[in-house]
């Protein structure tokens, strides 16, 4: 009895082989892609040394249920269960059949009802901050591994093959949105004596956003959770902090004289 319920665990530990008849959503992650990022990841790890990779799923259309998301990387004969963390962050394993599978990678969520990102944050940062090199990686990671979903003409590039994550990571018209964990007042800049805040047209997607063009932006629920982040600038150092104030931060008592 031990040996077959033994048996049975590494039957369920094991990818699952399967024959797939549906078609997939085009517009679910392409798990090739997702493993080129990772891999990017590593060939630019002198931006972020310190810090690690895994990819974030944030909600996008009102409403969507964000507990207890299930992922999993289905290709032709073979799917693979993917575990999410609490906080929505998973890692991808890597396997060589579901690459030649060119499996896609699948929430049990309506797909365009979230949005994908990567993360990569240096440990040991004050609260309330990010590091510039770790945004810059985002972006080049995110970008190789097909994460951004936007069909707006304004973020036309998401869709143009001509355009790399060079080019847009390394360009002011990039449109590469971040999100902050609350909604945001202010960003600053630090770089040892330096300090800029940023201008309001770097927020809350450049503040162009219609009513109708949200539906076609990964920000749509997210709108005041997002900045641009001039990580094209090299006169910013990747050690730059960046600093955010929060709508709901309480202000700041002033001294009873």
């Amino acid at each position: 009895m031990a040996a077959a319920q033994q048996a049975g665990a590494q039957v369920e530990s094991a990818p699952q082989v399967v024959t797939v008849t549906s078609t997939r959503d085009p517009v679910d992650k392409s798990y090739r892609k997702m493993i080129r990022g990772m891999e990017r990841f590593e060939r630019e790890h002198a931006l972020a040394p310190q810090a690690t990779l895994r990819f974030h799923l944030l909600p996008r259309t009102p409403g969507v249920n964000m507990q207890g998301i299930t992922l999993r990387a289905l290709g032709d004969h073979i799917a693979i269960p993917i575990p999410v963390a609490p906080d929505n962050t998973f890692t991808l394993p890597r396997n060589e059949q579901a690459l030649r599978e060119d499996a896609a990678v699948i929430a049990n969520r309506k797909t365009t009802s979230m949005t994908w990102r990567a993360q990569v944050i240096t440990p040991g940062l004050p609260p309330g901050t990010r590091r510039l090199g770790d945004l810059r990686l985002e972006c080049l990671v995110g970008m190789e591994a097909g994460l951004v979903s936007n069909s707006s003409p304004l973020f036309g590039w998401i869709s143009s093959p001509l355009n790399t994550p060079e080019q847009v990571c390394n360009s002011p018209n990039g449109n590469f949105l971040f999100f902050t964990e609350r909604p945001v007042f202010s960003v600053t800049l630090r770089a040892g004596a330096r300090t800029e805040i940023l201008p309001f047209r770097m927020l809350y997607a450049g503040g162009e956003q219609t009513r109708d063009m949200l539906a076609f932006c990964d920000c749509q629920v997210l709108l005041d959770r997002t900045y641009y982040a001039p990580i094209w600038d090299r006169s910013w150092p990747d050690d730059t902090l960046v600093s955010f104030d929060y709508m709901d931060d309480s202000p700041t008592s002033e001294a009873t004289p």
